[in-house]
């Protein structure tokens, strides 16, 4: 045992201390806390154990693969980043932040085996075959997509999955594993607030209504896509429909003015555009402004009078002082320099430009753009740094806070580690000769007996007087999630495949026992005994092979139906020329009935129950129904002839479209 390894091995004892070292990590994030987990994974000699055992270790048969730490990132260093990502320096600005995290990660412990991706999690590279070949993942994000995107992935290889998370001071760890624990979609996530278009477009009252209003309306229709892609905006039922109809008008010549970019005019006509003439249509409605001020129009050519000075200039020297409150001409300044910017772009070689808070050029834009609107309708000013706060939907991240809750996730893991089989995981990546992968039942039902150490849901709580970290036991998996609720399994596929979608419902009927089912992929319904015209079409049309992370959904539609299904695919090595057509792994899948829901007749659904997914195309929607229906009519008259009920004739009239609020 090397020197460095001791004071670990008097702590964890020795047993551990081996398995850490033989271990196989994933860690997605090198960022705030990815940064802080990597430190400490790398001190505590995680996948710090060579082949051959040269580090003074004899593997054992769990070690045969190779120990190493994985690390995933798809960003770059950014300057904003410096403050709290301690791996990184001034120098590395612009350089991939994973290939940094491991250059620099790698000083405090030589020994350990490092290996940096800079891509997204998200790519066909990392599969379920991907996630599976480790014995625990380390999710360090700052978006909800990714996060969920792990949680399923995680699910699916059934690998432990330690979820990680800071707000200002406050900090969460969360250890998830299948069947044992709740996943991070059980709990149902707040939906980003979203400003009725009316209020953004015609009586802003407060900073972040101007500021959304040049970051999803202006700057879009000047450099990206339109605003009706923006998830910031939207109608609602309060808003006027002949205002909203206005409204598009004024895009539409937004887009003509559009036409005249990299003209020595075009900031003048932009300017005037949507501070002059739209706020003019404004105040000429003056039933809008009995309750509250009208607003102010501007012009152009008077501002630039005033300034007396090349505009673009002046704004070229504004934009550094980020932290300074601009006054009405220093906005227009950085306006016009920032458009002249971005204009220059947009001819060069980003026809598209879309706004991000890291992104200097953009951020100038939606800053200024901002605080002249507010100036408009009598809002104060913020500086630029502020606003990058709200445009970006920014927390402030505390360097202290992402070191404490690493450390926390590390804690944690050292339990997960010590409940984890002696063996090599049986689900591995399918390999050559035929050797396909296999699992057993308890596993594949999601109902695996083995506890996770003693793992514990953590908090972070600056405001608590008395003790700073908090915890309590993990939660049961919640019985209706559709994430961890349905039994995953594999597809395997043969690399020269021409499987049609008839040979798959053909293999779940024989090997699952399905009478009654529907199929859905990321394309919506494909298949259910009222839709049979895809049976002929190649399977790789709707699942590629490819794609490693792509999984198709089998529902039960029977009269007691089972758990859903959810198969992900994976390519059967050309070698394995002994094994041919398609095959599920496990060969035969025994799948639990659905839990019953608290459904009275007529009533509602309970609350606690989180609403799943609805992928049903509207093209199909109508020929479910109406069997559904059917069957509903021929229960009823069942009942009466039994002295129940009278009988509810059901009319059908086509096609249910159901559509979000």
């Amino acid at each position: 045992m090397q020197r460095r390894d001791r004071g670990m091995a008097q702590s964890l004892g020795e047993p551990l201390t081996k398995r850490v070292k033989e271990s196989r990590v994933l860690l997605v994030g090198a960022g705030g806390i990815g940064c802080e987990v990597l430190k400490n994974l790398v001190c505590c000699g995680f996948g710090s154990l060579s082949h051959n055992g040269q580090n003074g270790t004899a593997p054992s048969e769990c070690a045969r693969r190779k120990a190493e730490i994985v690390v995933i990132d798809l960003d770059t260093i950014d300057l904003s980043n410096l403050n709290r990502q301690f791996l990184f320096r001034k120098q590395h600005i612009k350089k991939p932040k994973a290939y940094v995290a491991k250059e620099t990660a790698s000083q405090f412990n030589p020994s350990v085996n490092i290996d940096a991706h800079h891509a997204s999690i998200f790519d066909s590279q990392y599969g379920v075959a991907f996630f599976e070949d480790f014995d625990l993942v380390f999710n360090a994000l700052d978006n909800l997509a990714a996060r969920r995107h792990v949680n399923k992935m995680c699910l699916a290889a059934n690998v432990p999955l330690i979820e990680s998370g800071t707000t200002g001071f406050n900090g969460q760890v969360q250890a998830i594993k299948k069947g044992v624990t709740e996943c991070y979609d059980c709990n149902p996530k707040p939906v980003q607030k979203s400003f009725p278009i009316c209020t953004i477009r015609s009586t802003p009252s407060q900073s972040i209504h101007c500021i959304v209003w040049a970051k999803s309306y202006l700057f879009p229709e000047l450099f990206g896509t339109s605003e009706e892609d923006s998830t910031d905006v939207g109608v609602t039922e309060n808003d006027s429909a002949d205002e909203v109809a206005k409204l598009k008008v004024e895009a539409e010549a937004l887009k003509m003015v559009r036409k005249m970019m990299g003209k020595s005019k075009f900031a003048q006509e932009v300017f005037n555009k949507v501070f002059h003439t739209d706020i003019e249509r404004l105040r000429s409605m003056s039933e809008m402004w009995q309750s509250r001020k009208r607003p102010e129009s501007l012009r152009y050519e008077a501002l630039e009078a005033e300034v007396g000075t090349d505009l673009i200039k002046r704004g070229q020297s504004l934009v550094t002082q980020d932290q300074a409150t601009w006054s009405l001409h220093d906005n227009l300044s950085v306006f016009c320099y920032s458009l002249d910017t971005l204009s220059k772009r947009a001819q060069a070689a980003e026809p598209v430009i879309e706004f991000d808070k890291d992104d200097k050029d953009t951020l100038d834009f939606v800053a200024s753009a901002a605080n002249l609107r507010s100036h408009v309708f009598g809002i104060p000013h913020h500086s630029e740094w502020e606003i990058k706060q709200m445009a970006g939907n920014i927390i402030p991240a505390i360097a202290t806070s992402n070191a404490l809750t690493a450390s926390l996730c590390v804690l944690e893991a050292f339990k997960i580690m010590r409940s984890l089989p002696q063996e090599q995981r049986a689900l591995s990546k399918p390999t050559a000769n035929n050797n396909l992968p296999t699992t057993t039942q308890s596993t594949i039902n999601g109902k695996d007996e083995g506890k996770i150490g003693g793992a514990k849901m953590v908090f972070l709580n600056s405001r608590s007087t008395e003790r700073m970290i908090t915890t309590q036991n993990l939660v049961a998996p919640q019985p209706h999630c559709p994430v961890c609720s349905p039994v995953y399994a594999k597809l395997s596929v043969p690399a020269d495949t021409t499987a049609t979608l008839h040979e798959l419902v053909l293999l779940l009927r024989d090997n699952v026992g399905y009478d009654e089912f529907s199929i859905t992929t990321d394309a919506g319904v494909i298949y259910d005994p009222d839709l049979e015209d895809n049976l002929h079409k190649l399977l790789r049309d709707y699942a590629s092979e490819a794609q490693g992370n792509c999984f198709i959904t089998i529902t039960d539609d029977g009269d007691d139906p089972k758990v859903d299904l959810v198969l992900s695919t994976f390519v059967r090595p050309a070698s394995d020329v002994g094994v041919g057509g398609l095959q599920l792994l496990p060969a035969q899948i025994s799948l639990p009935l659905k839990p019953q829901k608290a459904l009275e007749a007529g009533g509602e659904a309970d609350d606690d129950v989180p609403p799943g997914p609805t992928l049903v195309k509207a093209s199909n929607a109508g020929a479910k129904r109406k069997r559904d229906a059917e069957e509903e009519v021929e229960s009823a008259k069942k009942r009466s002839k039994a002295g129940g009920d009278a009988v509810l004739e059901i009319e059908d009239d086509g096609v249910i479209n159901l559509e979000d609020d």
